[in-house]
């Protein structure tokens, strides 16, 4: 659903790029949905991989209150963190990463809920 239709978006911030969808939302389902994915072909080793699963998801849990707060009460927003390099970054980069991409996906769902 969220890679395969034209309504979702995405927004960059080497090396993360997130693939967002944003949709009406159904009765019991969560206001947000997020995945991590990191490519065997950037990471052969499952470890190496793991890691900065680990790190993308950290750095997501500290910073999604505000991203919570600013989704619109009807909707629901999927979200697909893709890992672009073969090479590892420390957790306070990936962290500033995530964060600057959560800022702008931020400003997006703020500026026009309309029109995402």
């Amino acid at each position: 659903m969220l890679f395969g239709q034209s309504a979702s978006r995405s927004l960059a911030a080497f090396p993360l790029r997130v693939v967002y969808l944003l949709r009406e939302r159904q009765d019991g389902e969560e206001p947000v949905q997020m995945l991590v994915s990191v490519p065997k072909k950037r990471f052969h080793h499952a470890v190496d991989r793991n890691r900065v699963k680990r790190q993308v998801r950290e750095a997501y849990r500290l910073r999604k209150h505000a991203l919570y707060e600013a989704l619109p009460e009807d909707k629901s927003l999927l979200l697909a963190f893709v890992w672009l390099s073969d090479r590892h970054l420390p957790t306070a980069d990936v962290a500033a990463r995530v964060g600057k991409l959560l800022g702008k996906l931020e400003t997006t769902l703020l500026a026009s809920p309309k029109n995402v």
